[in-house]
């Protein structure tokens, strides 16, 4: 126990260095004893582990540690006053916890662990000699000791460790749950993996409570006989569709605001809320004093700056907007419509198995090709943020998606107006897709591991003369090294695998509601993908994987805008459905009946906009809350500054 009567954390970080070939050596010198001893004199508490393959060094910390680096970070928290002020360790008591009782969440842990061990640099008055093994290289004034090791290769990778206490907490408590099928410990998983997994997890299960309405209507219609009514039903499903999502939306900005609340999180525009890793980025902002003591013209030269970096920025990302819509356009429509044109004119199933095992491998090469280019070109744009640069890159990656995920089913519904065939291709995309999607993300992992594991016990039965007893992996850290890390298909410059799994739900959303009146029995199948998502992923993340980087974004981003769009997409798409239903004869004329779904289109954009503003986005107690904290932290800083003043004129 601590002076502030807290324990210590549990070992969290990983570092996995080789093993040394040859115990000889000056200890004082070997580059991991060195760095170990570094470690110890940062408050950090330490232990080595010899694995089959690999040495690896456990990381701890105190409490009083970890508040110290976050003093040194100049951290912002809630204090009780309502107010977020740099933490300070001296004044501990005056900041809010979290809600498991923690003084800092996972993401500020992390922070604090990275800037500890990256923070340890050469202090002495001269160039230190270090060596690993028969490897000797020398270690300059100021340098970073983890940085220089990692260039070396001497230091292989640094990684979080999984609790095993909490973990399997989790998976009792949520993993392998299934009598409630959505509820999630959210707040535990908030202190487990951090905010933006936590927020994925809260929206897909508040996404997968109100699909079982429309799913429960859709199912309706199709094993029920309206007779004279079944034209009606509909536009009546799609107008209630409509309704649904607009409000799912809205309530969800409504339980995100609230979660923020419950977390203790402020997010404010502009902010850089994601984790770094290593975290070497400093603040360039000026105070406010500095600002004062410049002349006027200062000033102006300065805004001026600003402006002009602010619309180079906007004209950077036109032009990467440009440029990705044009490839989009030029290279990749042409491809999916030939697919798609095949696929319709072909007559047998053979080919079209084909066909699509060929359509599937280049997609998927053309898919990481768009990838990388949108990372380089964000690298151009003058983005504020890591975060505000992940968002840019959903964009541009989501219009590849959208392109080969949908523009085959328009060609079925709109073109051809086959609905038997875009029936078909929507079983196939909502059933098969996701089916076979699931047991790839949970399957692939555990191979990744199994061959991983089996190498180094391989290697170790080798070095041992090929010794016939059972060789087990050493210990539980090498497990974890062993495991693959969660990252997206499109690389890991900017996203995790968040990005997979927003766009498994972003692409089924927009396949369910674009063509809903085609096919009403889709929602239902969505639901129990969604079921089972909940606690596939669970699984993945404690057991098949390993922890997780924590990124402490407060929203779900850029998916808060695809889904919008893809609400405004099925309004358009479902108003031309109906008319190809209704209008059997392809004679496109402007009937009452094709007017009358002209004005409902017209009628479901106003309902859109209209309840988007109608349901407020932040609960009343969020905003009552928030202007108490504002009066009272305008209160306090009154009474300070009054205080201030009145020492000041005694003092004259």
């Amino acid at each position: 126990m601590n002076g502030h009567g807290e324990e210590q954390t549990g070992f969290e970080i990983g570092v996995v260095v080789p093993k040394k070939d040859s115990k000889e050596g000056n200890e004082s010198s070997d580059c991991v004893d060195v760095l170990v001893s570094e470690m110890k004199k940062v408050g950090l508490i330490v232990e080595r582990v010899l694995g089959l393959a690999d040495e690896f060094i456990k990381v701890a910390a105190p409490m009083e540690t970890l508040g110290r680096a976050a003093a040194e970070l100049q951290i912002k928290k809630l204090t009780y006053i309502g107010m977020d002020l740099q933490f300070e360790w001296e004044e501990v008591e005056a900041f809010v916890r979290q809600p498991d009782g923690s003084l800092f969440s996972w993401c500020e842990r992390f922070r604090c662990f990275i800037h500890l061990i990256y923070g340890i640099v050469n202090r002495t008055e001269s160039v230190v000699t270090l060596r690993f093994d028969t490897k000797e290289f020398r270690w300059k004034l100021g340098e970073s000791l983890l940085e220089r090791l990692e260039a070396e290769g001497i230091v292989k990778q640094v990684f979080p460790l999984h609790d095993e206490i909490k973990r399997k907490e989790l998976l009792r408590s949520w993993a392998l749950n299934w009598l409630d099928f959505t509820w999630q410990p959210i707040d535990e998983i908030y202190s487990y993996f951090g905010t933006k997994i936590a927020t994925y997890f809260a929206f897909l299960g508040m996404y997968t409570r109100w699909i079982i309405f429309p799913a429960a209507f859709g199912l309706t219609l199709q094993l029920i006989d309206f007779g004279a009514w079944q034209l009606l039903m509909l536009p009546i499903f799609f107008i209630f569709l409509i309704s649904w999502a607009v409000l799912f939306f809205q309530f969800w900005k409504r339980k995100n605001s609230a979660l923020l609340v419950r977390w203790q999180i402020s997010y404010s525009v502009g902010a850089d809320p994601g984790c770094k890793f290593p975290d070497t980025e400093r603040s360039s902002v000026q105070s406010h004093e500095e600002l004062i003591k410049k002349p006027a013209i200062d000033k102006t030269k300065e805004k001026e700056a600003f402006r002009r970096a602010e619309w180079f920025g906007h004209l950077l990302r036109f032009r990467n907007d440009a440029f990705v819509i044009l490839s989009i356009i030029c290279l990749q429509l042409p491809f999916e419509l030939a697919y798609a044109h095949l696929y319709e004119v072909m007559e047998s199933d053979t080919l079209k198995f084909g066909l699509t095992a060929i359509y599937l491998f280049a997609i998927q090469y053309l898919t990481k090709i768009g990838g990388k280019v949108s990372v380089k070109l964000i690298k151009y744009e003058n983005n504020g943020s890591s975060e505000s640069r992940a968002d840019s890159l959903v964009y541009k990656v989501f219009g590849l998606y959208f392109m080969q995920s949908y523009i085959g089913v328009f060609y079925h519904a709109l073109l051809h107006r086959n609905f038997m065939t875009l029936r078909q291709v929507l079983i196939q995309r909502l059933i098969v897709s996701q089916v076979f999607e699931n047991l790839l993300e949970n399957s692939i992992p555990y191979l990744k591991y199994s061959y991983k594991k089996y190498r180094a016990v391989r290697k170790k039965k080798h070095e041992n003369g090929f010794s016939t007893g059972k060789t087990q992996l050493i210990c539980r850290v090498e497990k974890e090294y062993l495991k693959p890390s969660y990252s997206a298909s499109i690389g890991e410059e900017l996203e995790d695998g968040l990005f997979d799994d927003f766009l498994e739900l972003a692409l089924q959303f927009g396949m369910i509601m674009m063509f809903a009146c085609a096919f009403p029995l889709a929602f239902s199948f969505a639901a129990l993908n969604n079921i089972t998502e909940i606690r596939t992923d669970a699984l993945k993340l404690l057991v098949m994987l390993r922890r997780p980087i924590p990124r402490d974004a407060a929203t779900i981003g850029a998916w808060l805008n695809i889904f919008q769009f893809l609400i405004v997409m099925s309004i358009c798409t479902n108003c031309v459905l109906l008319v190809c239903l209704y209008d059997q004869e392809g004679k496109w004329k402007i009937e009452p009946g094709l007017a009358a779904i002209l004005v409902m289109e017209h009628v479901l954009l106003m309902i859109k906009f209209g309840f988007s503003h109608f349901v407020p986005e932040e609960p009343a107690w969020v905003k009552a809350n928030r202007v108490k904290n504002a009066a009272q932290a305008q209160n306090v800083c009154s009474k300070q500054l009054l205080r201030s003043i009145s020492g000041e004129k005694k003092m004259e």
